[in-house]
């Protein structure tokens, strides 16, 4: 039988196995950022250790950095952070790209910016949204901190195998359909536990006609949905992507490397564990209306009635979300009225989302109720907006224009929604309390982060006005 790509690249790493124990795999790069690193360093310390391969070890700083004013880190936790990861990486010899460094920027964006991920790597981080990575057809999970400390002293990472599953979308995704509303509703059709155990491969035509960014998102989102990995195999896009970049192979080991990265495919024999195939003209600019990222919609619909909801636990939980969400069953989605706009994070804060939304920012301006802020996934790509004169369409139009970082993604640096206030974010995680505690927030895709922000309710590309 043949082999699914997970497993094959599973199977080259694999360094030890022994019977009813977790395989011992080696791993290529390992990434590391201030906020799940401090304890594995302490920890190393404690038992005498030194970092194993401080040269496949990279650091960044992005969860807790200020995006408004990079001189000053005002916050004393996040100071301290930040001051010990540097540190860390000083007394180890790992190379650390801080505050102000041109590649500084969230650890997903700044790691393929720079050619670090390639095809068939292992690569982990203390971060579970690591899966973005596996877009360049890498095996890439987060890992919690003791592994972390296991990876620094010995470059190797004990783990059990894991099942498969294939989510092929089918057919050409319509007019105003992004990567992120494919993600949207493959979570909404699976459920947040649908890829438990899984690493999922994305597969079928839709998928393909991604550019790199589109990928990246789809994979980032594994996680909501359970799975341990997302994958796509890579192909013509993946090396065009990486050609020419810092540390992607160069001359005769770069024909070798493509060679290589050829023959990273799905066999044509083997069996997934799960299967789920997806018309892409089905698919629709989407929107969350719940607290977690299953419970979404496509925006032209309602939010649903728990009662209408069969399975008990579902129906509780649709119910619970409502009530934090302060959501009535049966409210066009487009009615809800949002406080805040974020566009960013390691899900849609690369060039490609700023261009889209900055095309339909382009001319108009923010509603007078609506925050919008804008935060680039990475200095070079904030660099890059800013050439292209996107930071001027975004501050023409009434939104603020920010230094890279994690920002309003999750509320652990000074960029929290208020309680009570409602946000339209292309991040990742609708989770209660996930952008400040109290707070409300609706995955969005850019497109519809640009569109909500102008009308000043959940809306779709299509609602502006010619």
């Amino acid at each position: 039988m043949g082999q699914t790509l997970a497993h094959k690249i599973w199977e080259r790493h694999v360094v030890h196995r022994a019977a009813g124990r977790p395989d011992l795999i080696y791993v290529d790069l390992h990434l590391l950022h201030e906020v799940s690193s401090p304890q594995a360093f302490a920890g190393l310390r404690a038992a005498g250790l030194t970092v194993r391969r401080p040269d496949l070890t990279i650091a960044t700083e992005d969860h807790n950095v200020p995006t408004d004013d990079v001189d000053v880190i005002a916050d004393p936790l996040s100071r301290t952070q930040l001051e010990t990861l540097r540190a860390n990486c000083a007394g180890s010899g790992i190379r650390i790209h801080s505050l102000k460094d041109p590649d500084q920027g969230i650890v997903h964006v700044m790691a393929p910016q720079l050619g670090l991920v390639q095809p068939g790597m292992a690569i982990v981080c203390g971060d579970s949204h690591t899966a973005t990575l596996g877009a360049f057809g890498a095996l890439a999970f987060g890992i919690g901190t003791s592994e972390v400390e296991h990876v620094l002293a010995t470059q190797t990472l004990s783990s059990t195998p894991f099942r498969t599953m294939s989510v092929t979308i089918d057919g050409a995704l319509g007019p105003g359909v992004t990567a992120k509303d494919v993600i949207l509703a493959v979570i909404a059709e699976i459920g947040t536990g649908g890829g438990q155990g899984h690493v999922i491969e994305y597969r079928g035509e839709a998928i393909r006609a991604l550019s790199m960014e589109g990928r990246m998102t789809v994979c980032n989102m594994s996680v909501e949905a359970g799975a341990r990995a997302g994958m796509i195999s890579p192909d013509e896009t993946t090396f065009a992507y990486l050609k020419g970049r810092p540390h992607a192979p160069e001359g005769a080991v770069w024909d070798e490397a493509l060679a290589y990265w050829k023959t990273l495919r799905t066999d044509d024999d083997a069996v997934f564990d799960k299967e789920v195939v997806i018309d892409a003209a089905s698919l629709t600019p989407f929107a969350t209306w719940g607290t977690n990222p299953a419970q979404g919609a496509p925006l032209h619909t309602r939010v649903p009635d728990p009662a209408d909801l069969p399975d008990p636990a579902e129906r509780d939980a649709a119910e619970k979300a409502l009530a934090y969400m302060d959501l009535a069953p049966g409210t066009p989605l487009k009615d809800i009225r949002i406080d805040t706009v974020f566009l960013g994070s390691c899900t849609n804060g690369r060039i490609e989302d700023l261009r889209a939304a900055a095309a339909l920012l382009r001319g108009r301006r923010v509603a007078d109720h609506v925050r919008m802020l804008v935060v680039p996934g990475s200095v070079k790509i904030k660099l890059q907006a800013e050439q292209e004169g996107l930071d001027r369409v975004f501050t023409a139009a009434g939104a603020e224009w920010r230094h890279p970082g994690c920002s309003m993604c999750q509320g652990m640096n000074p960029d929290r929604l208020p309680a009570g206030h409602r946000s339209a974010s292309t991040s990742n995680r609708n989770f209660e309390g996930r952008q400040g505690k109290g707070a409300r927030t609706h995955l969005v895709s850019p497109p519809v982060a640009a569109a909500t922000a102008v009308l000043g309710r959940l809306s779709a590309p299509s609602d502006l006005p010619a």
